[in-house]
């Protein structure tokens, strides 16, 4: 079912699922991405202060996007995003980790200009299967099609 900037209530926060960490997702996406020692050698990795394979922080983000894109932005109604703000990685992220996404509305904003559209601010938490929050978004922010563009 379509999720329309209508459905996105201020103060809102929801649970947005898990996904499993895995060594090999850890090292493909390094080797790719940011091929550092301690995220594509695990045997390095145990020199440096992490003391094993860590996942890169952007592989983090990419897997809390597929959190939100899998369960909380409509791929119908999304129309992008014009940026985030601040991101912080707080905790390494390891093989055999489970992590899962919280989004909280702070800001729904109808256009002035476009009224079939607005946008929608969230702050995006990423936890581990300890409750540790492993990484943060403070500002998110999506631009959604309204379901009702003459209000």
């Amino acid at each position: 079912m379509p999720r329309y900037l209508e459905d996105y209530a201020v103060g809102t926060s929801d649970e947005l699922g898990e996904i499993r960490v895995t060594a090999e997702e850890i090292v493909a996406f390094a080797e790719r991405y940011d091929p550092q020692p301690f995220h594509v050698d695990a045997d390095a990795a145990t020199r440096w202060p992490f003391g094993g394979l860590i996942a890169s922080g952007w592989h983090t983000a990419a897997m809390m996007m597929r959190l939100m894109v899998d369960r909380y932005i409509d791929g119908t109604t999304s129309l992008g995003s014009p940026g985030l703000g601040p991101i912080a990685w707080k905790v390494p992220v390891r093989p055999g980790d489970v992590l899962r996404v919280r989004a909280r509305v702070v800001e729904n904003r109808r256009s002035r200009s476009k009224p079939d559209r607005g946008s929608v601010t969230f702050e995006v938490e990423v936890l581990n299967q300890n409750d540790e929050i492993v990484m943060t978004v403070e500002n998110w922010v999506g631009i959604v099609r309204a379901r009702d563009a003459r209000a």
